[in-house]
């Protein structure tokens, strides 16, 4: 990593390279730095390694296995895979272009020549199918069903999904099955080449619904409700209000459809084709009724048709908070 990006006191990205101060500690601590910002968004980052290291742990390949990366990014996964397995053994994906062209070149001067490719990580990569081994560095809000087709029977995937990361064994039935791991994951998410994966802002709209809500919007914070919401509510984004003495004063929602909420104390006013806080009710209402379950209850299955989600078992099925 021979540089990232830091934000000033101002908001805005500053490069940061081994000649400024703070940079060595930085790349040596266990953190996220972020690697590439488009539009003043950050699009591409090196993982915590200790993340990192969990998900690697998780998907647990073993001697000759054949392994599918999703998300190359700086290399460095790819590089603790090749030196693992064998270069010829990985293959790795990655959207951006000159990410690809960046890895490649860190890759090799490394002594590691795994397969680096362009490309939309959705639809996997099919020149080294079926793999063993599928894990992934960007966040999806569902399993490619591209995926299941490309890892044989038997073979793990692990993937971040909404604030979790899911470890999945692929059936003779065609249908990924697992739980999510302890602890929280924040990838940035999937995106299509040339896009920042920003969900612009749709602005206030004139007309809205108003009416009071029952939950106080504070208590959807905590860490296990916010997974809980990021299975249910896919591709949201949130963003806090807050007074000019810094005091939480409410919050908004919107999505890539024009559906839009805003929260001001007990007040909602929501606006677009669907009702966000609606869903954030009903989420909450059933997240608190069974006990406020830790991410490590919940499970999913993947099949081409879909995925879903469950609760401490397939036949506990999450319900749909949208209906």
């Amino acid at each position: 990593m021979p540089s990232f990006y830091r934000q000033d006191g101002t908001g805005k990205w500053r490069q940061v390279s081994s000649e400024d101060p703070g940079y060595f500690p930085a790349v040596y601590a266990d953190t996220a730095l972020t690697t590439q910002v488009i539009d003043g968004m950050p699009t591409s980052s090196s993982s915590q390694p200790s993340l990192m290291f969990q998900m690697l742990d998780a998907l647990d390949v073993q001697n000759g296995n054949r392994v599918l990366e999703i998300a190359t990014g700086t290399g460095y996964n790819a590089a603790l895979l090749s030196e693992r397995l064998g270069s010829d053994q990985v293959y790795t994906v990655e959207v951006d272009r000159e990410l690809v062209r960046e890895a490649r070149a860190r890759l090799s001067s490394c002594g590691y020549e795994p397969v680096t490719a362009t490309g939309d990580g959705r639809q996997g990569f099919t020149d080294g199918a079926p793999y063993d081994r599928l894990i992934a560095t960007c966040g999806f809000a569902s399993v490619p069903p591209a995926w299941i087709r490309q890892v044989r029977p038997g073979g793990i995937i692990v993937c971040p999904l909404g604030r979790g990361n899911a470890r999945l064994v692929v059936g003779e039935d065609g249908r990924a099955e697992g739980r999510f791991l302890p602890g929280g994951s924040f990838f940035m998410g999937v995106r299509s080449e040339g896009s920042s994966g920003r969900i612009p802002y749709p602005g206030d709209p004139t007309e809205a619904t108003t009416r009071e809500t029952h939950i106080n919007y504070l208590d959807i914070e905590n860490d296990g409700m916010g997974f809980a919401l990021s299975l249910v509510l896919p591709e949201i984004v949130w963003a806090h209000e807050t007074s000019e003495e810094g005091v939480r004063t409410g919050c908004r929602l919107w999505a890539c459809d024009g559906s839009w909420t805003r929260v001001q104390g007990r007040t909602v006013r929501q606006a677009g084709p669907r009702r966000l806080w609606d869903a954030v009710e009903r989420a909450y209402d059933w997240w608190n009724g069974r006990g406020c379950p830790e991410r490590e209850r919940f499970g999913v299955t993947a099949t081409e048709s879909g995925t879903r989600w469950w609760l401490d078992s397939p036949g506990i099925p999450v319900p749909d908070m949208e209906s």
